[in-house]
């Protein structure tokens, strides 16, 4: 009996210490660290100050752009602004990410999305606003199409939830009890019918690809899928086949409504 217990222990403590520790896990702010002098754009929400960057604010046809786990979001500024010169884009960096404030969340990073949404609306009335999400990103892009009117919505190396992600990786701990913050993306689009596009990458080895399928097929309207062969989940932003996507989805003509 000693002998059998023993593995159980074992076993209910790594659960234990998953348990405990798995924001740690999922976020990794502290890579991403700026100083807020660099920041150009401030919200304000239940009294955490949240930074990032606002390119071209004046422009119209605003695109939202949510980053992936430990991205440095200022790098993809430049990339996003160079591919749409003539539009407005915002970079927003999460709770305890960039030089945000506060800790992350599932609830936290859901709330402070909506609520960039309804700033840039205000900044923007009456125009379509479209949105990108990278990785982790593409949970919380998915979450507010769910939410609020988004005109066209690509997703980065998306998966269909959090959780699911997670038991791929830890086949042997029971993961659908253990997560808390779920980013269930299929879920959340599942009511979602706007023009969407895939980016996939055929090395990833961050995000499974029966994640990406499951989410794919979750979809109410099928997406637009570019499959990059030979992009890995860090790599896929360098691809030029990257770039020539998303500038010709976004080119296309808006849906009518």
């Amino acid at each position: 009996m000693t002998l059998l217990g023993v593995p159980a222990v074992i076993y209910a403590g790594i659960c234990g210490l998953m348990y405990a520790k798995q924001r740690e896990l999922i976020y990794y702010g502290q890579q991403t660290r700026v100083d807020p002098a660099s920041t150009d754009f401030v919200l304000e929400r239940e009294g955490v100050h949240l930074r990032g960057w606002a390119v071209n604010p004046s422009a119209p046809r605003p695109i939202l752009y949510f980053g992936g786990n430990a991205e440095r979001i200022e790098a993809r500024r430049d990339q996003i602004a160079r591919l749409f010169p003539d539009r407005s884009v915002y970079l927003l960096a999460y709770r305890g990410f960039g030089a945000s404030d506060g800790q992350p969340s599932e609830a936290a990073l859901f709330g402070d999305a909506l609520s960039l949404y309804d700033r840039v609306h205000a900044a923007h009335p009456d125009q379509p606003i479209d949105v990108i999400g990278c990785s982790l990103g593409s949970g919380v892009a998915s979450h507010v199409a769910s939410q609020r009117p988004v005109a066209r919505l690509a997703l980065v190396t998306p998966f269909d939830s959090l959780t699911a992600v997670a038991q791929s990786h830890y086949p042997l701990l029971p993961m659908g009890w253990m997560v808390r913050d779920r980013f269930e993306s299929a879920r959340w689009l599942a009511g979602y019918r706007g023009p969407t596009l895939v980016l996939r990458a055929g090395l990833d080895q961050v995000i499974p690809a029966s994640n990406t399928d499951r989410l794919i097929a979750a979809l109410a309207t099928p997406p637009k899928v570019v499959a990059l062969s030979q992009a890995d989940h860090s790599s896929i932003g360098a691809q030029p086949a990257f770039e020539r996507a998303l500038r010709e989805f976004f080119a296309a003509a808006e849906p009518a409504r």
